[in-house]
């Protein structure tokens, strides 16, 4: 990869990731147009890095409202992190068992049925992008009533459910998905956006943990190439951290504006380019 193309990838990851558009669709398409193949080493060790800068985009973002939230009332931040807790482990459940379906039932079992081979599949993705584009447009339908300010445990498990049922899915929005459910179990547009993003920071270490050990486990890697990675890695690490905060700001800004829906209108763009971008390539 140049630094052109790692640079493409750092921006639409990091933009992508933390708005409501669906991440890996889009770097999936940008990969294919670029002639990337995702697979390789250089490109998992890419992406482990880009995770890592749009989670301290995250971190840096609403490091001081979780702070405000943590010391102001310590029964509503014990509270929280039980919520936190809750929706997690609903993920981990509906998460790990819907791979474990796909890959026994959907592809047959074998040593290589893997969830991974659906991640590529232009078609389901904009099927995905439809699906969770109809959550976020029910949702935006809501803005005039901006619930409650509080989370309950069958909230955050109604939340932690449906994050889970986004993973094996690419294009299936996490932060779309999970946003808007808290929406439309009535909680403020507000924390529902700080829920959301505080699960992604709960989130994103084991993908990025399962992406360094499937690059481990690559034959074409040999620790002897790292170095060579690292400076690439770097420069995407930092441009994701960059966009990551754009995206966090837009998403904000829309959320209190009552725009939360137009993302739904983006979303239906975007599933139309990816069945394009299919028929273009097949």
């Amino acid at each position: 990869m140049n630094i052109i193309q790692i640079a493409v990838l750092a921006l639409v990851q990091g933009m992508a990731e933390l708005l409501p558009v669906s991440s890996s669709a889009h770097v999936i398409v940008a990969e294919k147009l670029m002639g990337i193949d995702p697979s390789a080493p250089e490109m998992t060790f890419l992406l482990v890095m880009l995770h890592t800068g749009t989670m301290g985009a995250v971190l840096f973002y609403f490091w001081k409202r979780w702070k405000v939230l943590f010391t102001a009332n310590p029964a509503s931040a014990k509270s929280f992190v039980k919520f936190l807790a809750i929706a997690t482990m609903i993920t981990g459940i509906i998460g790990f068992g819907l791979k474990a379906v796909i890959e026994k039932v959907v592809l047959g079992g074998g040593s290589k049925a893997e969830i991974e081979q659906l991640f590529s599949n232009l078609p389901l993705i904009a099927t995905s992008l439809v699906v969770v584009s109809i959550f976020i447009f029910i949702a935006g339908l809501k803005r005039n009533n901006d619930g409650t300010s509080s989370l309950t445990n069958q909230k955050a498990a109604w939340i932690g459910l449906v994050q889970g049922l986004c993973l094996p899915f690419r294009g299936f929005s996490r932060s779309g998905a999970t946003i808007s459910t808290g929406m439309l179990t009535g909680v403020s547009k507000q924390l529902s956006e700080e829920f959301s993003f505080a699960l992604a920071v709960i989130l994103t270490p084991p993908v990025v943990l399962r992406e360094l050990l499937r690059l481990l486990k690559n034959a074409e890697f040999s620790a002897a190439s790292l170095p060579s990675l690292l400076v690439p890695g770097f420069v995407g690490m930092v441009l994701s951290f960059a966009a990551g905060l754009l995206a966090l700001r837009w998403v904000s800004a829309w959320i209190d504006k009552g725009r939360w829906s137009w993302f739904a209108y983006y979303c239906l763009f975007a599933a139309a380019v990816v069945l394009w971008v299919n028929h273009t390539l097949a």
